[in-house]
């Protein structure tokens, strides 16, 4: 398998005293070289001793010598920078476009390292390594949440830029579509972030006045007020909604988007949106204010929010339920810092170049309790020590794009098990 050619090479997993060319030349790898992800040789800027020669150049690696002609290598200048070719099978002997040939490695993979792997990527299991995190120092732990930490906020911020490319830099409509989608908390986030991005932050603006027809917008986009109802207040709803729908040339969804099943009645997304419009008609730039903000207490603040009366009585317009204040909850409040309010800050410090918003959103993190999920819980059960809601959001990235996705040999608790040629293990 290349790819694990290209993992033994990088990380020098094999038995460097017994390198040889196919013609017995002793080799000594100085350096391995930088890993190269664009078009050309998969290593630069190596530095190989063969015999009593030190040479400096391209490291291309293949599973089999003869890969060398089948992608034509011998015909690109490219690869005349190559001063070692590394393969797993000797069928072939490469050479550059001039017919000189290039010395040529076959590079074996050690056994306890192939066991491991085979081990790590076919085993029946969601997290095959989760015995073996607790022989690993938890300084290497706590380096690898780190860097975690950081491709998750990428990821978020890289979301954050296409918003801003497509909305001309508008940071309030951007941190609206945000915020709305994070209101969906999972199960609905797709459905929320098209009612947002069905309906401008302009239009709320306008009509921030009425709370009844900042519901009605939001309700009414939603399409949540489509059917025939006889609650008073439904009805107000649409003849409100009627009348914004034609005079900001609005088009409504479908309602069967949004989902219910299964979800408690605190989640319902009839009372998101009853909040989520209490939020808007509170506060009108709610971004600029966060930006400001001294502290997370402050931050939560202006979320604590409760829908108007018509919700401390219902959860849903077909039902009635009994009189009950319906504020953010705690956990809710932490879930909307996490996914909304921490990566708008990041992104705000990258754009802007000001790295003093990235450090308060990093301490942000840093001052909410970890996420509780069955993520969270299975990589404590293994022994990880999970501080805050940084930790678990660098577990979370862990998971999904590490673990789900099989990339074993990307990963440093991978890279310690093979570093530490693990023993055979038995699953």
């Amino acid at each position: 398998m290349e790819r694990l050619l290209h993992y033994v090479w990088k990380y020098k997993l094999y038995a460097a005293a017994s390198l040889a060319t196919t013609d017995g030349r002793p080799v000594q790898v100085i350096d391995p070289g930088m890993q190269n992800t664009d078009a050309g040789p998969d290593f630069f800027n190596a530095k190989i001793k063969i015999d009593e020669t030190l040479w400096a150049g391209s490291v291309e690696i293949h599973d089999k010598a003869s890969d060398w002609l089948l992608h034509h290598h011998d015909t690109d200048k490219a690869y005349d920078s190559v001063v070692l070719h590394v393969t797993g099978v000797n069928d072939f002997l490469p050479v550059r476009t001039n017919g000189e040939p290039i010395p040529q490695l076959v590079l074996a993979v050690p056994d306890t390292v192939a066991r491991s792997i085979d081990w790590l990527l076919y085993r029946e299991a969601s997290l095959p390594c989760l015995d073996y995190i607790r022989q690993i120092e938890p300084l290497h732990i706590d380096c690898w949440l780190e860097a975690l930490l950081s491709e998750r906020l990428e990821r978020k911020t890289h979301d954050i830029f296409t918003l801003l490319d497509a909305y001309n830099n508008d940071w309030n409509e951007v941190f609206y579509i945000t915020l709305t989608r994070n209101f969906g908390f999972g199960v609905n986030n797709d459905a929320f972030e098209r009612l947002a991005k069905s309906l401008p932050l302009r239009c709320i603006r306008k009509q921030r006045s009425s709370s009844s027809q900042v519901e009605a917008m939001l309700f009414g986009q939603a399409g949540m007020l489509a059917e025939e109802n006889e609650d008073h207040y439904y009805r107000l709803l649409q003849r409100e909604y009627e009348f914004l729908r034609h005079k900001f040339g609005l088009s409504p969804m479908d309602d069967f988007v949004f989902k219910s099943l299964r979800t408690r009645p605190v989640n319902f997304p009839y009372l998101k949106v009853a909040q989520l419009a209490t939020l808007w008609v509170q506060h009108d730039t709610l971004f600029s204010a966060i930006l400001e903000a001294g502290s997370t207490g402050e931050i939560k603040k202006y979320f604590r929010v409760s829908p108007s009366d018509y919700w401390k009585t219902h959860y849903h317009f077909r039902y009635a339920s009994p009189r009950k204040e319906k504020p953010m909850g705690e956990n809710a409040l932490n879930i909307l810092l996490i996914n909304t309010v921490v990566p708008m800050l990041f992104a705000y410090g990258l754009r802007n170049k000001q790295p003093e918003y990235c450090e308060r959103a990093t301490r942000l993190l840093e001052s909410i309790p970890p996420e509780k999920n069955s993520i969270v819980s299975s990589f404590c059960h293994a022994g990880i020590t999970v501080r805050h809601a940084g930790d678990s959001q660098a577990l979370i990235q862990l998971k999904r794009e590490y673990c789900e996705k099989k990339k074993c040999l990307y990963c440093r608790i991978g890279f310690r098990m093979l570093k530490q040629q693990a023993p055979t293990f038995v699953g």
